[in-house]
């Protein structure tokens, strides 16, 4: 029987255009990046990999109707892509329906299981605990929490509040602003937090709106290094689009900076940079969209077919080395093993590491343990202030 030379599709669902359009953009390029280094090896026994990209806009409702196309009309069986939770949930029950795959690269709150989903974002064992107990230990267990108006920023506030009642500590205020929102939505929640002087700000803020809150911060001539906001969604992307000074010496919780100081991460680093210009930054969500390319491709070639039934078991289990390290696929919840990081923003827009892990941690997506002993135990980098 004559092997088939013809390219094997993949869908590719990332914004281009709304809220979140500037961190789902990375997403894209570094998917596009990744197909590009797949196809310049060979691509899958002579096959190439083509991307079938649209634009969903940010909207969950035009993801979903997005992803039936691409498995109804264009015939793909996999697709790569989602940053809000809101939109990961519009497209899972398609996926579902036809039997086809989402792989899934932002972090996210966690409580989900699908066997038609693959997680290759941080779960929240893998980056709420560590911020919560880095928090705690260096500022205080007083949190102002602020978030996007959709179910992340709902779901991540419920785990951070109760690990901060586990912790003797209290939740002084829980606000929500529009996912569009501008600079004037911020002025009275940041009157409020200089009115009630919280020990540190939880920020679960997404996309453009990112700025402006932390703009408003700044203006209100608040200080990072006595009371930062910490975050789980505030990435270099977001930072490069508010201005380094803006964002100086507040602080996020990720399994991926661009700052990570090993050849690997600095060879992607240039290869991104040499296709997409001088001054693209990298970002967590950029480097899962980047590794799960790449594992997909992996897949492709052991079993050297893109039906659901054949790849998932190729890809359960897997692993990959990385630009954060070596991460792998729990064969259990389909989430993945990273590992875990704290960085402060700096002058120049990066990210300094404060804390790392020594190794990757097993995804804990139900948080079956709240427990930071995993992390606490492990920390190979750390400084104080």
């Amino acid at each position: 029987m004559r092997k088939s030379t013809a390219p094997i599709k993949v869908g590719v669902l990332f914004s281009q255009s709304g809220a979140t359009s500037t961190i789902e953009t990375s997403q894209l390029q570094a998917t596009l990046l990744a197909f590009q280094e797949i196809n310049e090896a060979g691509g899958i026994h002579g096959r190439e990999v083509i991307a079938v990209h649209y634009d969903p806009a940010s909207s969950p409702g035009t993801y979903k109707i997005l992803a039936e196309k691409l498995i109804v009309e264009d015939g793909v069986r996999t697709i790569l892509g989602c940053y809000m939770s809101s939109t990961r949930k519009a497209v899972l029950p398609v996926v579902q329906r036809w039997n086809a795959m989402l792989m899934y690269p932002t972090l996210y709150e966690g409580f989900e299981f699908s066997d038609n989903v693959i997680y290759t974002g941080a779960a929240p064992n893998q980056n709420s605990v560590q911020l919560a107990q880095y928090m705690m230990s260096n500022f205080g267990a007083r949190a102002y929490l602020v978030g996007s108006d959709y179910i992340y920023p709902y779901e991540s506030n419920r785990i951070m509040g109760d690990m901060l009642l586990e912790h003797h500590g209290k939740r002084v205020a829980e606000r929500y602003v529009k996912l569009d929102a501008d600079a004037l939505d911020f002025r009275e929640v940041v009157a409020d937090i200089k009115r009630q002087q919280p020990d540190f700000i939880f920020s679960t803020v997404v996309g453009r709106a990112t700025g402006h809150f932390y703009r408003a911060y700044a203006e209100a001539g608040l200080d990072p290094r006595k009371m930062p906001i910490a975050s789980l969604t505030t990435s270099e992307a977001e930072v490069a689009e508010m201005g380094a000074e803006v964002a100086c010496g507040h602080i996020t919780a990720a399994t991926y900076f661009q700052s990570i100081a090993t050849e690997a991460n600095q060879q992607a680093v240039a290869k991104y940079r040499r296709r997409f210009g001088a001054d693209a930054v990298t970002n967590m969500c950029w480097e899962a969209a980047y590794f799960q390319a790449h594992m997909l491709a992996e897949a492709l070639r052991s079993v050297g077919t893109d039906s659901i039934q054949q790849l998932l078991p190729a890809i359960l289990g897997m692993e990959f080395h990385a630009p954060q390290g070596l991460v792998k696929i729990d064969g259990a919840n389909h989430h993945t093993y990273l590992t875990p990081r704290i960085g402060r923003v700096d002058a120049s827009g990066q990210f300094e590491i404060l804390q790392a892990a020594a190794r990757p941690v097993k995804p804990d997506p139900y948080l079956v343990d709240h427990s930071i002993k995993d992390w606490s135990s492990q920390v190979t980098v750390a400084s104080v202030g």
